[in-house]
């Protein structure tokens, strides 16, 4: 075993990596950009080195400067993570040349692997059935809009070198075709710096299962069992699960052998995942599978297997790198239980699940809860940067059986707190809860036919949560007054009639809220709209709470920050606003006349021409964040009368793009 190690990677995967060489005795070493200099990850290390800019091509993407910092540090290894520079076959040969070991496949195998196209016909060449499809060289927009109509749509449209649901669009209709092809090319040469696309046939009823694969350099290669990834948003994996439901062990030995014979079939070495669309229309069979590309890294998913199997993922990459054989013969692999991982992201579900950014004022998550893994690469007062992926932790939970898994990670969801940004914790516990989800009665297109369900209204809070707001502006009033009692222990000081009654003003989004708290001799009662109920509370200096509000008990976490009181319970955040006198309401803010950043992001595409009238739902601005595209639409009829967005621009969060007049 080498004796340094350096992870080319950032967050928590660098995080994860550095937890197991420390366990094995390793010598660690982090890089970072300008964004991440008290990141966790650096904090972690044994030694961090700094390798350029906050956007990810001028630190993590760039291969010279990353070897440079290990050569220097004298590393004898390079841990890619996932994502950045893991699957680029051009930094695995620079780090052989460099005399530094790759902690992943060789080159050859990545770059087998690499262009689905190629992939793809390797693998129906070696009997590994693949999906119907183009997967040609010709990338005329003309004529892939006849291969698509050959095919027959519904079609998907994807990078040939893509991932992680980057240049991928699906096509229901002729007309649709042109305009996805062209926002697909785009986002592709942004991400991988390569246009070409691949058109394939849309499985209607679609079930995302990957099988995890190994293999060492001495010819052996075996799988880990599979895990189900079909709960996905935008071809982006929310909830992961091992073993995938209602699989019978035909189809599992069917899919497994088939994984292998792709991992041989490239010479495969180390961790990669070979991912399988299969049609579950008429529930799951083992002839109703096709391949659809193999990662040659370790994925984000990793710890259900882990959880399943007992075994560190990481140890056995790190194993391999150094020359070992597998630890573990196929026969040996055991599975027991059932383990779930959810992906808990800073993002808005009620605002079209758009980045949030900005500084975690708080953040606990359930690390003590018996079966729940945390990993995560944030704390505290941290920054989710509009540079990188916006995920703030994965939480993971083993049961005994899927259903012991479901609720364990369900209880897990309901006790994340995080105020500062918004997150998808409510959205992912909805999910769990979902009748359909907890059958096991799930595909790919599960959360777009249930996102009514899933993602609550934009604006709307319980009144309870109101309530608890109000309690805790009382609080900090009595706090502030020096008063050694709680306000609601307060017996005296009553106005004619034995009443003291205060009111407090919050918003909720365009909601205005006013909530009457009143003492009397029998205790306290608030009032919020309809609600009319007595209240007890008490808080804790750490910004919890425990209230009985009508006879039911509610624990939850509230936080200030500024005017904005952020009430935390069940895995939901509830943003209430405190109005200042002191401040007048901009008139000129945004409306249906202005169109506005939602977020930090580089401008790349800019449609709207002054002069021109557009309808409500035009296409104006193409705004690129996280990785990812977001077309900014008309919000009403009208005409363009300015325009100050410019292609390659970068804009804050609420800078103003385009203004409209009425037509």
């Amino acid at each position: 075993m080498f004796r340094t190690l350096l992870i080319a990677n950032r967050g928590e995967i660098a995080c994860r990596v550095i937890r197991t060489a420390r366990r094995l005795g390793l010598s660690t070493i982090a890089v970072y950009s300008d964004a991440d200099a008290d990141a966790v990850h650096v904090a972690m290390a044994d030694r961090a080195i700094h390798i350029g800019g906050a956007e990810a091509r001028a630190s993590y993407l760039r291969a010279d400067a990353i070897i440079h910092a290990a050569k220097d540090a004298g590393a004898d290894a390079i841990h890619p993570g996932y994502g950045f520079l893991s699957e680029n076959a051009a930094f695995a040969e620079a780090c052989a040349k460099a005399g530094i070991i790759f902690v992943g496949p060789p080159p050859g195998a990545i770059r087998a692997m690499g262009l689905k196209d190629a992939a793809k016909a390797l693998m129906a060449k070696s009997g590994v059935p693949v999906v119907p499809g183009y997967h040609g060289e010709k990338q005329d927009a003309g004529f892939l809009a006849g291969e698509a109509a050959k095919i027959g749509y519904p079609v998907l449209i994807k990078a040939v070198a893509g991932g992680g649901g980057k240049g991928m669009r699906r096509v229901d209709a002729p007309d649709a075709f042109a305009a996805a092809l062209a926002s697909c090319q785009r986002e592709a040469a942004s991400s991988f710096g390569d246009d070409r696309v691949l058109i394939e046939k849309y499985i209607t009823r679609p079930r995302h299962i990957e099988i995890q694969v190994f293999a060492d350099g001495q010819g052996n290669a075996i799988h880990l069992f599979e895990r189900d990834c079909s709960l996905q948003r935008r071809h982006q994996k929310v909830i992961e699960e091992a073993p995938a439901p209602g699989m019978p062990d035909d189809m599992r030995a069917a899919m497994g052998e088939a994984a292998v014979k792709a991992a041989k079939a490239i010479g495969y070495q180390g961790a990669g995942t070979v991912e399988f669309i299969a049609d579950a229309s008429e529930g799951l069979k083992a002839d109703r599978f096709w391949f659809m590309e193999m990662n040659t890294r370790l994925q984000v998913e990793h710890p259900v297997t882990e959880m399943i199997t007992g075994l560190d993922l990481v140890e056995w990459q790190l194993r391999v790198a150094a020359g070992e054989a597998l630890p573990l013969s196929q026969d040996n692999v055991q599975r027991r239980g059932h383990a779930m991982e959810a992906r808990l992201y800073a993002e808005d579900p009620a605002k079209g699940f758009l980045p949030s950014i900005g500084t975690l004022h708080r953040l606990r998550l359930p690390e003590d809860f018996p079966h729940v893994r945390i990993d995560g690469g944030v704390r505290e007062g941290g920054q989710v940067s509009m540079f990188y992926d916006p995920m703030i932790a994965k939480v993971i939970a083993w049961g005994e059986t899927r259903a012991r898994a479901l609720a364990r990670l369900s209880r897990a969801m309901r006790h994340v707190e995080v105020a500062g940004v918004r997150t998808n914790a409510a959205f992912i516990d909805a999910a769990l809860h979902h009748r359909a989800f907890a059958a096991g009665d799930v595909d790919t297109g599960f959360i777009d036919r249930n996102l009514a369900a899933l993602v609550p209204q934009e604006g709307h809070a319980p009144a309870e949560a109101a309530i608890l707001a109000a309690l805790f502006v009382l609080n900090e009033r009595a706090a502030q007054q020096g008063s050694p009692q709680s306000p609601w222990d307060i017996a005296d000081g009553f106005r004619v009639g034995g009443v003291s009654t205060e009111s407090i003003s919050l918003e909720h989004g365009p909601s205005k809220l006013r909530i009457s708290v009143s003492r009397t001799k029998a205790g306290m009662r608030a009032q919020c709209g309809a609600v009319d109920v007595p209240v007890a509370a008490a808080f804790s200096a750490d910004g919890a709470v425990v209230a009985t509000l009508g006879g039911v008990r509610h624990r939850a976490a509230i936080t200030r920050i500024g005017h904005e009181i952020v009430v935390m319970q069940s895995g939901a955040a509830h943003s209430f606003m405190q109005p200042d006198p002191l401040v007048m309401e901009d008139a000129d803010g945004a409306g249906a006349d202005r169109i506005i950043a939602p977020m930090p992001g580089k401008i790349i595409q800019v449609m709207a021409q002054k002069g021109a009238r557009v309808l409500r739902g035009a296409p104006l601005v193409t705004l690129e964040a996280m990785k990812m595209e977001h077309t900014l639409t008309a919000p009403a009829d009208g005409v363009i009368a300015e325009v100050m967005a410019s292609v390659g621009a970068q804009v804050t969060e609420g800078a103003l793009l385009v203004r409209l007049e009425a037509p």
